[in-house]
């Protein structure tokens, strides 16, 4: 079949046989080292995209600056006309979506990026208030076109750029903190599977909360019961779903303004929990040394393993914290750990934990092996977008 030929109205970015391959298999990325010829192309511009035989196999969104360079957006060739409705209705696609899957909550991911073929942007909403997060050259560009297109479609209050100032720099766009692109509103109160929680969409990690573990911690507070420990428990978000469950909820973070934000939260739902500021590594070696027992542990650290290199250092991090509490483990009692790191595979993230009771002495059931909430989809062929593992186990 002959190939569309390129517009002449926008540039031809021309791959090698290997990026070719990639986007044939399913991917939508093109990294810098697999492009031939890209001479002149402006920051963040619509691209054909021609493969080393010649023949257009897509429209792309460049970057001069990302070691990503394209970012595929169509695998037909778009003129620069299609672009702002491509965009409008792919938005409104992602929120067709949520609309039928999210449920139980009125805080969810509303654009994750390539897996709703908008890539490089981050759509939250938090009830009244939307947050956006344009991650590359391309969207930044558009992020006015793409805020009224939420407001016309999901009428929020406001809504919030964040700005990640390494993915910023990354990018080579200009510096900033987050602001307010619509409204006046930045703060509310959220609810997740019954449970509330304040929200400062200026503040907080990611886009102001952590969505992507919605439904797991409604997952561990089925199976939780009696002592309940949580590690890593940032603003509460594991902790107040266990507080219902158990008799008693203790809870660790490093950062006291999480924690002061995790005790206004308990407030907001009348519980009682113990929040403790440590070290989670040094608390779980001291608290498992001097014989502590729990019936319900939940570790949900940060990323260990943000890039390759560090694989191996992030994989014995990984094993301590999961050692020590299986160490604290009652016989019958469960163990929610969690990793967030893309690099560690699901397979290396079990073995981890079974050689974590084999050194603990332990033997464990796996109960259930789960992922990142329906509102953040996996796209076959996009393995960087499946990145969170969660797994419910029990203490024999």
């Amino acid at each position: 079949m002959p190939s569309k030929p390129a517009h002449p109205e926008h540039p031809v970015v021309k791959i090698t046989a290997k990026g070719a391959s990639r986007l044939k298999a399913g991917h939508v990325w093109v990294y810098r080292s697999d492009i031939e010829n890209a001479a002149g192309v402006p920051p963040g511009a619509l691209v054909d995209v021609q493969d080393h035989r010649g023949r257009v196999v897509g429209s792309a969104l460049y970057s001069t600056a990302s070691q990503i360079t394209l970012r595929l957006i169509s695998r037909q060739a778009l003129g620069q006309a299609d672009l702002p409705g491509l965009l409008a209705e792919r938005l409104r696609a992602a929120i067709q979506f949520r609309r039928q899957m999210v449920k139980e909550t009125d805080a969810y991911r509303v654009v994750f990026s390539e897996a709703d073929q908008l890539p490089g942007l981050i759509v939250d909403r938090y009830h009244e208030v939307i947050s956006l997060q344009a991650l590359t050259q391309a969207m930044d560009q558009r992020k006015e076109d793409i805020a009224a297109v939420l407001w016309d479609e999901l009428g929020p209050a406001s809504i919030v750029e964040r700005v990640d100032p390494r993915i910023r720099e990354l990018e080579q766009l200009p510096p900033g903190e987050a602001h307010l692109l619509r409204g006046e509103q930045t703060k509310t109160v959220i609810t997740m599977n019954g449970v509330k929680f304040h929200c400062d969409a200026l503040g907080g990690q990611k886009t102001g909360a952590f969505l992507d573990q919605r439904e797991n911690y409604a997952a561990a507070a089925q199976y939780a019961r009696g002592q309940a420990l949580d590690v890593f428990c940032y603003q509460g978000g594991f902790a107040l779903h266990l507080a219902g469950k158990c008799s008693s909820v203790t809870a660790v973070d490093s950062s006291r303004p999480a924690l002061e934000q995790a005790d206004q939260n308990a407030g907001l739902n009348n519980q009682e929990v113990e929040w403790i500021e440590a070290n989670a590594f040094d608390l779980l070696r001291d608290y498992a040394d001097s014989g502590r027992q729990y019936d319900t542990v939940v570790l949900d650290p940060p990323a260990f393993a943000k890039s390759k290199r560090v694989l191996d250092g992030a994989l014995r991090a990984y094993k301590e914290l999961n050692l020590r509490a299986l160490k604290m483990l009652r016989p019958g009692g469960t163990l929610v750990t969690c990793s967030c790191s893309f690099h560690v595979s699901e397979a290396e993230f079990l073995a981890v934990v079974g050689e974590a009771a084999s050194d603990a002495g332990r033997i464990v059931r796996l109960i259930e092996k789960r992922g990142q909430a329906k509102d953040h989809p996996v796209l076959v062929g996009v393995p960087e977008t499946s990145y969170l593992k969660c797994l419910v186990l029990q203490a024999i």
